[in-house]
């Protein structure tokens, strides 16, 4: 038995725990990351990440090496949708053409890349910055002391077990939830659930597609929803076929065989299934289909994030996304609170931002799950794509928010405002360097006038200071005004004009957000 103590236990190293294990390092927090399995993702589980994610990543000088590893999928961004894959195509359309940034939202756009090798670029920098990751090691228990968490851990490999305290513990454990069943915290499930059997299989499709190429395929047989998706590997593919858990379908290499050749409507076809990860016996996984968010994302000294606290249907490519923000929410929170800058209080912000969203977030991945296993080439959302990717809103102590604000669960980043709660508008400030490039491990002042650049100078062991030339408009305020723009790219107060006394202002701003 050894002991040892980390500010923040990690339990899950997908991109979610990868991601705060990497946004924590750089704010001077070193916390240790555990994962059962023995590595990254081997198979990619998502493939696009949107422009909101690559923003984040940009701002910590990523995004080079992020696009350095587009997927060899990537000139395919097409979604089909047909009775069979031999069957006419009852439509067929970009997928990312019709949620691409307009010109002047964002400083960046889509990337695709396999979440495998998301994983990998972020566990190395992540390391780089001194976080501390074991894989092979997995959470055996946990308990909630006086002075902390006391976890009981043990390496997979070697089968022993050693004990770990930390004062924070995160479950970034996916959707199997492995730390929230064992808080007890229950979850809020959407209405449209549905289960669906995932294998790979191998097989020549040239004849069937013709010059024809797409990045996901919705398909009618063997049963509605049914999907099929290519690997990397040229003649590697995915199928996914809704079934009934509760049912008594076998799925026998035969069976699986007999159902690719039905939803690609070869009868004859020549098929091998192999296993999704080399090694593995079983070569077939189960899939919940629909949605459902935690009814909390805190428990005294442990957090929920990622699967592990929501889950939303792949359509609209939410999910990793929406785990990539709530961590980046949730580090510099963590952070300032271990660094004694902030108040516990201040923790409590996260599920009071994050748990919304998700809740949004599931209704808008519902609609779109909804439309395409209908077969619509045309997505009728209530909420459209580019205004729930950049245009969510946050309201809680950590934000000042003002008395003439609108409120409502989202905002149309179209329509620039720089208001409270909302993500910081882009706005080009360089030769390629975007006021959302500013937003990354600290507070930032965005200063109009010398008075509050003065004032933010006096707190530069809290604030950077930036001057204001240039997005003043974007940003709502007049030539002597100043905007607070918080680590995670989220305005948390302005001033349209001057002040009496900006440095007595500006503290008073920072002890309110930060709930000192």
């Amino acid at each position: 038995m050894t002991t040892d103590h980390t500010p923040v236990l990690i339990v899950g190293g997908g991109v979610t725990g990868l991601s705060l294990a990497l946004f924590l390092a750089r704010q001077g927090i070193r916390p240790l990351l555990v994962e059962r399995h023995p590595s990254t993702a081997i198979m990619p589980k998502a493939r696009a990440f949107n422009p909101r994610s690559l923003e984040v990543y940009r701002a910590l000088g990523l995004e080079d090496e992020i696009r350095a590893h587009t997927s060899l999928l990537a000139d395919f961004p097409e979604m089909i949708g047909a009775e069979t894959l031999a069957g006419a195509e009852r439509f067929r359309f970009d997928l990312l053409a019709q949620v691409r940034p307009p010109e002047g939202v964002s400083p960046t756009d889509w990337a695709l890349i396999d979440q495998d090798d998301l994983e990998r670029i972020l566990r190395a920098e992540a390391v780089r910055h001194g976080a501390e990751i074991r894989f092979g090691t997995e959470l055996v228990s946990f308990e909630t002391t006086d002075e902390g968490i006391r976890a009981a851990l043990r390496d997979v490999e070697q089968d022993v077990e050693y004990a770990v305290r930390a004062d924070y513990l995160a479950g970034a454990d996916g959707h199997r939830a492995g730390v929230r069943h064992e808080l007890g915290i229950g979850a809020e499930a959407a209405t449209e659930l549905g289960h669906a059997m995932h294998f790979v299989f191998e097989a020549d499709l040239s004849e069937v597609l013709g010059d024809r190429r797409f990045l996901l395929a919705y398909l009618d047989r063997p049963r509605p929803g049914t999907v099929i998706a290519p690997l990397q590997q040229v003649g590697r593919w995915m199928l996914g076929v809704p079934y009934d858990p509760d049912g008594d379908e076998v799925w026998t290499d035969e069976r699986c065989i007999e159902l690719v050749r039905q939803a690609t409507g070869v009868p004859d076809l020549d098929v091998k299934i192999v296993p999704m990860v080399p090694g593995w016996t079983h070569k077939v996984s189960s899939v919940q289909i629909g949605g459902w968010v935690a009814h909390r994302y805190r428990d005294g000294r442990v957090f929920l994030a990622g699967d592990a606290a929501h889950v939303v249907p792949p359509s609209g490519s939410y999910g990793a996304n929406t785990g990539i923000a709530d961590a980046h929410n949730l580090a510099w929170k963590l952070a300032a609170v271990v660094n004694g800058q902030a108040g516990d209080a201040l923790l409590d912000t996260y599920e009071a931002e994050r748990r919304p969203v998700a809740e949004t977030t599931l209704r808008v991945a519902l609609d779109l799950l909804h439309n395409r296993h209908a077969g619509s080439a045309e997505d009728i959302q209530r909420i459209d794509d580019i205004t729930m990717i950049f245009g969510y809103r946050y309201a809680s102590a950590a934000v000042l928010t003002e008395p003439t604000d609108p409120g409502g669960a989202v905002a149309d980043p179209r329509e620039s405002s720089g208001r409270p709660g909302l993500r910081a508008p882009h706005v080009w400030i360089g030769d390629q360097v975007s006021t959302i490039d500013l937003y990354a491990d600290s507070f930032v002042l965005l200063a109009g006038s010398d008075e509050w650049a003065d004032a933010g100078a006096k707190l530069s062991d809290e604030v950077v200071v930036h001057g204001f030339d240039g997005a003043l408009d974007a940003y709502g305020i007049k030539g002597d005004g100043a905007v607070l723009v918080r680590p995670d790219g989220f305005v948390a107060w302005r001033s349209v004009g001057a002040s009496a006394d900006p440095e007595s202002e500006l503290r008073e701003v920072l002890a309110a957000v930060l709930a000192r």
